[in-house]
């Protein structure tokens, strides 16, 4: 399997397993907040989908803009073949602020947003079969939080992230 594959894999891995974790959880259950700044299944839900989709909307414009000549090909940064999580823990704050183009804002049902996370893989696997693995260390849109990241980082943040809300979703129903 090429890096590529692996990497469209660990994202597809990682939305499964979250899929999974909610699949049976009802709608009351979604909805209730256990604190009014901590976000319920349903807004979790709705987080991930807005943060994929731009995510890959953002790599998608910028690796047709590198092709285009109207953004420049770079392969360096101050995080050049770093792991996500150590890009992470260097730029993130124990209680990150999510930016406003991620942030759960249009409510609903977790069904909707649900099915609406589940729609972006046939999206991240067209992504896939369309860079190339020698363009996956050239940098891709910066992150809001982070930075600049290459396309191989950006990918890897994609798994990782809905990883991370995966375990905040679990506590969430652990506690209730």
């Amino acid at each position: 399997m090429n890096a590529v594959n692996s990497l469209i894999q660990e994202v597809k891995s990682a939305r499964h397993d979250y899929l999974a974790l909610i699949s049976t959880v009802s709608e009351t259950h979604a909805a209730h907040k256990q604190t009014p700044e901590v976000w319920n299944v349903t807004e979790n839900t709705e987080h991930l989908y807005w943060a994929e989709h731009g995510s890959v909307l953002g790599m998608w414009k910028t690796l047709h803009a590198i092709r285009a000549g109207q953004y420049e090909k770079k392969f360096d940064s101050k995080f050049k073949n770093l792991p996500i999580q150590e890009i992470i823990d260097r730029t993130w704050k124990p209680k990150e602020i999510v930016p406003p183009v991620a942030a759960p804002r249009m409510g609903g049902t977790l069904i909707f947003w649900r099915n609406a996370l589940d729609s972006l893989q046939p999206i991240l696997d067209a992504f896939g079969n369309e860079i190339q693995e020698d363009e996956l260390r050239m940098l891709a849109h910066p992150h809001p939080i982070s930075g600049a990241m290459d396309f191989h980082q950006r990918l890897e943040f994609l798994a990782f992230h809905i990883r991370r809300h995966h375990g905040q979703v679990k506590s969430i129903l652990t506690a209730q």
